[in-house]
C-alpha cells in the first residue's frame, strides 16, 4: 500500500506541474524577429532547455515505456520523473535570453506534447485509483497503452522540430524538400526497430499470428507507397523529381502486393529487400546541385542497397540454418546443450544485426542530406568523407541503444520474473522438433517439397 501511495504521489506532483506550465506555454514567438536577434549567442538557459529535453525524450521516457511493458515497479517513479523534467525544460524554453526565433512547429507541437502529458498522467493517477474495475479501467488502461508507445514518436519528432528551428531551416521552398527527407529517413530508421524487434525476439508472436516478417514490411510498404504516389507530385509542372519520386511510389506499392502475395501461409520472401535495393539505387542518383550533396546522397544509396542485400542473404542463406535459440529470449534455467555457449551469439544469428543496422545508417544519411544542411556543411569547410562519417557514428549510438531497449525488456519487471519461474514460457520462442524455428521457412526453391513446406507458421499445431 506504502509503494501504490508513493507512485499515486509522484503522478499527482506531475499532473500539477503540467497543469502549473499551461501559462507558461501560452507564449509564442514572434512573426518577425530582427536580424540582430536571429543572430543572437545562444544563452546557458537554453542550451539547459536542449539538453534537459533531449535527455527526457530520448532516453528516459523510451527506457519508462519499455519498463512499462514488462510490468516493472520502476516504471511509475522514472515516468514521473520525466514528467517533472519535461516541464522545468518548458519553463525553461520560454524564459531564456539571446538569440530569438520565428514560430515554428517546434512551439505549436510543444502544445499538442501538453496534451498528451496531461492524458498520460490523468489516465494514469485513475488507474491507480482501482475504481470502475469492469466498466471503464480496461479501456483506460489499452489507452494508457496506446499513449505511452506513441511517446518516442512525440520525442523524436519535437526533437527534430528543435533541431530545425534552432537552424532555421525548412522555410518557404525548402518545406517539401525537407519533409520528403526527415519523414522518409524517420521511416527507414523506425524499419529498423520493427525488423529489429522481429529477428531478435518477436519469434513466437511472429509464429502465433501466422505471418512471415516478410508480411509486416510488404504491407507497410505498400501502405506507403500509395501514400507517395498521390502526394509527391504539387502543382501543374512535373519536375524530374517529381516524376521520380511519384513511380518510386508505384514501385512501393506493386512491389509490396507481390511481397504479400509469396507471404501467404508464413512463407519467407525477398522481395522487401529487393524494393530497398532497388530505393537506394534510385536515391543514390539524384542530381544534386552541390558535389557535396551528391556524394552524401550516393553514400545513402549505397548503403540503403547494402542494407537490402544482407537481408536477402538473412532470407536465404542464414534463417533456415540457424537453430540456436535467441539470447535475448533464452530460458535462464534451460540446460539443454547449444551449439552455442550460452553467453555467446551464433555466427549465423549474429548476421542478422546488420541489415536493421545499415537501415538506420540510411536513415541518417537521408535526414542529413537536404539542401541546407549540406550547403551549411559545405560552407564550413568539411569534406564529405568526414560528414558521412559522422553519420554513421551517430548511427552506431542509435542503434545501441535500440538493441538496449530491446535487451531491457525480456530482462526487467514481471516478465524477467516469469521467465524464472515458468521455464522461460512467458516469451521463448518453440522451435520445431528438429530445432528449426518454425517461422523461418527457406524461401520455396525448386528442389523444395513438403518437407520444406512443413517449417510455415501457418502449421504450427503447439
Amino acid at each position: 500500500m506504502t509503494t501504490h501511495k508513493s507512485q499515486l504521489r509522484y503522478t499527482l506532483v506531475a499532473l500539477l506541474l503540467c497543469l502549473a506550465a499551461t501559462p507558461v506555454l501560452a507564449h509564442d514567438h514572434s512573426d518577425e524577429i530582427s536580424e540582430e536577434e536571429a543572430n543572437a549567442p545562444v544563452d546557458a538557459i537554453l542550451w539547459i532547455h536542449m539538453f534537459l529535453q533531449a535527455t527526457v525524450w530520448g532516453f528516459l521516457f523510451p527506457i519508462g515505456m519499455v519498463l512499462g511493458l514488462s510490468r516493472s515497479k520502476l516504471h511509475i517513479p522514472l515516468q514521473s520523473t520525466g514528467f517533472a523534467l519535461t516541464i522545468g525544460g518548458y519553463f525553461l524554453g520560454h524564459m531564456h535570453g539571446g538569440r530569438k526565433f520565428l514560430k515554428s512547429a517546434h512551439g505549436t507541437f510543444a502544445n499538442i506534447v501538453m496534451v498528451f502529458i496531461a492524458l498520460q498522467l490523468t489516465v494514469g493517477i485513475y488507474l491507480k485509483l482501482h475504481i470502475h474495475e469492469r466498466s471503464v479501467r480496461p479501456y483506460a488502461v489499452v489507452l494508457h497503452g496506446i499513449v505511452g508507445r506513441v511517446y518516442p514518436i512525440i520525442g523524436w519528432t519535437q526533437m527534430l522540430f528543435g533541431a530545425i528551428a534552432y537552424m532555421g531551416y525548412c522555410r518557404g521552398g525548402h518545406l517539401g524538400q525537407c519533409l520528403a527527407h526527415y519523414i522518409m529517413g524517420s521511416g527507414f530508421i523506425a524499419y529498423a526497430i520493427i525488423m529489429s524487434i522481429m529477428l531478435l525476439v518477436g519469434e513466437r508472436w511472429l509464429r502465433r499470428k501466422g505471418r512471415s516478417p516478410e508480411f509486416y514490411d510488404s504491407l507497410i510498404i505498400t501502405l506507403w507507397g500509395i501514400v507517395n504516389t498521390f502526394t509527391e507530385h504539387r502543382g501543374n509542372t512535373w519536375s524530374v523529381k517529381d516524376m521520380q519520386h511519384t513511380i518510386l511510389g508505384v514501385l512501393w506499392w506493386t512491389g509490396g502486393m507481390l511481397g504479400l502475395f509469396l507471404s501467404r501461409n508464413g512463407q519467407r520472401n525477398v522481395i522487401p529487400a529487393l524494393i530497398v535495393i532497388i530505393t537506394g539505387w534510385a536515391f543514390g542518383g539524384h542530381a544534386q546541385a552541390l558535389m557535396f550533396s551528391t556524394m552524401v546522397h550516393t553514400m545513402f544509396g549505397y548503403t540503403l542497397a547494402v542494407a537490402g542485400i544482407t537481408r536477402i542473404i538473412e532470407v536465404c542463406f542464414i534463417a533456415h540454418k540457424d537453430t540456436t535459440p535467441s539470447p535475448w529470449e533464452e530460458d535462464v534455467n534451460d540446460t539443454t546443450p547449444r551449439q552455442t555457449p550460452s553467453s555467446g551469439i551464433s555466427p549465423l544469428r549474429a548476421f542478422r544485426y546488420l541489415p536493421p543496422f545499415f537501415l538506420v545508417a540510411g536513415g541518417l544519411l537521408f535526414m542529413s542530406a537536404t539542401d541546407e544542411e549540406t550547403k551549411y556543411v559545405h560552407g564550413t569547410g568539411m569534406d564529405h568523407v568526414t560528414y558521412i562519417l559522422i553519420m554513421f557514428s551517430i548511427a552506431f549510438f542509435v542503434y545501441t541503444f535500440i538493441l538496449c531497449l530491446i535487451h531491457l525488456y525480456p530482462n526487467s519487471g514481471r516478465i524477467a520474473a516469469n521467465r524464472s519461474t515458468t521455464n522461460g514460457d512467458a516469451i521463448e520462442m518453440h522451435p520445431a522438433a528438429n530445432g528449426r524455428p518454425k517461422w523461418y521457412a527457406p524461401v520455396p526453391t525448386s528442389s523444395g517439397g513438403p518437407e520444406e513446406e512443413r517449417h510455415v507458421i501457418g502449421d504450427d499445431d503447439d
